[in-house]
């Protein structure tokens, strides 16, 4: 029997996720003034990550529709191996 591999990114409640080249990485950490580990952490085996080949280092910036004035939040996680 095969198991039927589902498309995480395209459920309704995951938003958009893109993972940033390192140029953009280092702009964004310069532009807040801030190191990669003062963002939020996901881990490299969230199925997110997975999806959209994350590694350990590599910064995501999510996208999220807003029911606010503003039509879009951007936000970023900062991608990490997970302690066994």
């Amino acid at each position: 029997m095969t198991k039927k591999r589902i498309d995480v990114l395209l459920h309704k409640f995951v938003p958009q996720h893109v993972l940033l080249t390192k140029e953009e990485s280092q702009k964004l950490l310069q532009k807040y003034r801030i190191d990669v580990n003062d963002l939020p952490q996901m881990f490299e085996k969230d199925p997110v990550a997975i999806a959209i080949g994350a590694k350990e280092g590599d910064i995501v910036k999510i996208v999220r529709k807003s029911n606010t004035t503003v039509k879009f939040v951007d936000y970023y996680r900062y991608v990490k191996k997970e302690k066994v």
